[in-house]
């Protein structure tokens, strides 16, 4: 921990991203936290090309720093308070764990604009925003519902929050949707990113009969579980993972932030910046869906394809009824649509998936 906190306060020191005002004019600082470490292959990495692309698109109105690998609790708060010491403008905080470290933060620097990733939990210099990751998996749940033939599909949990069981309702549902002998197998591993963990998870999924692998977690490790299994098909997440197409990898969620990152940037920067919530997800364009492989039938690739474009255009809805909740009852009637504020604290499974959400 104490060579954590080290590394830490190095990496705020040395800036890790573009230097010194060499034109005159003050730029405007923005600092990035991270979960994971920027060569994760997944979410993490996709935050920091989300940096890059402010760098490149704002030019030298800009200096970026970041710290990656900051575990989620006292260390995220000290390493936030240096970037404010530091002179940071704007710092985005991207892992939900983040969240009380980020508010704690921000009272004590209400000059500086915060923005937290996944969080719900907002103030008057602290925005919020996310991405609807329960839309990409909706369009897994369908390739892998059709593909499966063991009828086994093992998911890769992090933590029992709203947004992870949201993704794990939403592929079932739809992987259930064509294929009703589907069965999820869920292992939760604690943690973000811990490539053994994740390795093991995989390997005791496959063991158990999975011959797709899902996962919410953020390095490539299942993914080369699965291509040393040899006949486990995996999705990439939170980053396109093609270096594993067309197989195990068929296709993946990609989360693009360098949009939102730009925008906020330059409302700072335009002193236009207000607190504000962000929820978006294929439409606007937040999540993408990496290129579906051959290795996927044509016809299940045109359906999961006409999936997106539905999501993408408002006229479907993943969680859309009839549903049930995990117990029996009834949770939305045929044709109603989850409403966010269900969606946004889901603590429940649907109906169909067994086992218990860890509390």
């Amino acid at each position: 921990m104490k060579l954590t906190t080290f590394l830490a306060g190095a990496a705020v020191a040395l800036g890790l991203a573009t230097g010194a005002v060499a034109d005159g004019h003050e730029k405007t600082k923005v600092g990035f936290v991270y979960v994971g470490p920027i060569g994760d292959g997944g979410w993490t990495y996709e935050h920091n090309k989300g940096r890059l692309a402010v760098e490149e698109a704002l030019g030298d109105k800009v200096e970026t720093v970041y710290v990656e690998n900051v575990a989620e609790g006292p260390d995220a708060e000290r390493v936030m308070t240096q970037m404010a010491l530091d002179g940071a403008d704007l710092i985005f905080t991207t892992s939900f764990g983040y969240m009380d470290a980020t508010i704690n933060v921000a009272q004590k620097f209400p000059n500086v604009k915060f923005e937290h990733a996944t969080g719900y939990k907002r103030a008057e210099n602290v925005s919020t925003y996310s991405a609807r990751f329960y839309e990409g998996r909706a369009i897994q749940g369908h390739i892998a519902g059709k593909m499966t033939e063991s009828n086994i599909i093992g998911y890769i949990a992090s933590y029992p929050i709203p947004e992870v069981i949201r993704g794990i309702n939403s592929a079932y549902i739809h992987a259930a949707k064509v294929n009703p002998d589907v069965e999820f197998k869920i292992i939760w591993v604690y943690t973000w990113f811990d490539p053994a963990k994740e390795a093991d998870a995989a390997k005791a999924l496959i063991e158990q009969g999975a011959d797709v692998v899902l996962q919410h977690t953020d390095s490539t490790a299942p993914q080369a579980a699965a291509q040393e299994a040899g006949n486990v098909m995996t999705f990439g997440q939170a980053s396109d993972m093609a270096q594993y197409a067309p197989f195990p990898r068929v296709s993946s969620i990609i989360d693009d932030w360098a949009p939102y990152y730009i925008a906020r940037t330059q409302a700072v920067i335009d002193g236009t910046w207000e607190s504000m919530d962000t929820w978006d997800g294929i439409g606007p364009g937040m999540v993408a869906i990496g290129e579906i492989s051959d290795a996927v039938p044509a016809d299940v690739k045109e359906e999961a394809l006409a999936m997106k474009a539905a999501i993408a255009d408002g006229s479907y809805h993943p969680f859309t009824g009839p549903l049930k909740k995990q117990d029996g009852s009834d949770w939305l009637a045929d044709g109603e649509v989850a409403d966010d504020g269900t969606l946004a604290g889901m603590n429940f499974y649907v109906e169909g998936i067994t086992g218990e959400i860890p509390q």
